[in-house]
């Protein structure tokens, strides 16, 4: 083999493998810098505490209703059966044996404890995440319906349906997040809610106003994607459907949005991350997705430096995964 070939190679893989030590390098710094600068602040690292905001035991308590006397107790099965009478109603309940707290003949007062009991309950982290979770799914569902329509009829030549659009786009695209999020909550929340009240019908949840202004938000940013998707795919295709007897809404259907859609997958990805990360501003009107539930705990443990690292690990896996998604439909919708 050539000598010169050699070398050249040698020196590729000493230059990858610095690389390498440079990143660690520098990552261990970082990390080093920032717990020296703990260190400076008296602050005490408690990372042990974190496991118990995603899943812990809780102690359940057992407590009697009614004023009276311990009649029985049954054991069956690993279960205690607890009756208690009084002069006018008798009160059952079923426990578990392992801490039992009274006797058969005990006098009992409305909200003593008859026996207690440890169960796993999932934290209040693992709640935030999984609205998270939830509320981006829904809203993505929905943006990409809305962006979809909205799209269309962006280059439609109906100039009521291309108005329309156009005046939806222009108007999501040129507020802050933030402000339509209010908008829906104070402004259409409470009138919405007034109406149905007056009718006699439930309420209508926060979390669903929130749902509704991201997926309204994500659509406009669709909608042009979708808009850009259809008027990069020739004109002659549009063309050739209609020469084979299709009319518009099946030409779209089977020729033009399955390319456009192909196309526009890598700038959806990034709209729907964006859209992941932005959940985190429901916190605003009380609904208690990850960023809000972090801020609940730090008030209570005074741990924001491990919370807010949690925080954003939790919400790297959220967006890292849907990337992962989206590049393996990517690579399954790709045409060889």
């Amino acid at each position: 083999m050539d000598f010169s070939l050699i070398l050249r190679r040698f020196k590729t893989s000493s230059s990858y493998y610095i690389s390498i030590g440079i990143f660690i390098m520098l990552v261990i710094g970082i990390a080093s810098s920032l717990y020296y600068s703990a260190l400076k602040i008296d602050y005490v690292w408690r990372w042990f505490r974190i496991p118990q905001y995603f899943v812990y035991q809780d102690q359940v308590e057992i407590r009697a209703q009614i004023e009276g006397e311990i009649e029985s107790i049954l054991i069956k099965d690993n279960k205690a059966v607890i009756g208690i009478k009084s002069d006018e109603e008798i009160e059952v309940h079923t426990v578990p044996i392992s801490d039992i707290r009274v006797d058969e003949g005990d006098l009992i007062s409305p909200g003593d404890i008859l026996a207690t009991y440890k169960k796993w309950r999932v934290g209040i982290l693992m709640q935030g995440l999984w609205l998270t979770l939830k509320v981006s799914i829904i809203a993505i569902v929905f943006g990409i319906l809305i962006g979809l329509f909205a799209g269309i009829a962006r280059i439609s030549s109906n100039p009521a349906l291309k108005w329309s659009a156009i005046t939806y786009i222009e108007f999501i695209r040129g507020s802050p997040l933030l402000v339509q999020i209010f908008i829906w909550y104070f402004v259409l929340g409470t009138l919405i809610n007034n109406i149905l009240a007056k009718k006699g019908i439930g309420q209508i949840s926060p979390l669903w106003f929130g749902v509704a202004a991201l997926a309204c938000f994500a659509g406009a940013y669709v909608a042009e994607m979708v808009r850009a998707g259809i008027q990069s795919i020739h004109f002659g295709q549009i063309e050739a459907a209609n020469s084979l007897g299709m009319t518009y809404i099946q030409s779209m259907r089977y020729i033009i949005l399955p390319q456009a859609l192909r196309r526009i997958l890598p700038p959806l990805a990034g709209q729907f991350i964006s859209l992941i990360k932005d959940s985190s501003l429901l916190g605003l009107i009380a609904i208690r997705e990850l960023t809000k539930a972090t801020r609940e705990v730090i008030t209570t443990s005074l741990q924001p430096f491990e919370l807010w690292f949690v925080c954003a690990i939790l919400y790297l896996v959220l967006t890292f995964s849907l990337s992962m998604f989206v590049q393996y439909l990517e690579r399954r919708t790709q045409v060889t």
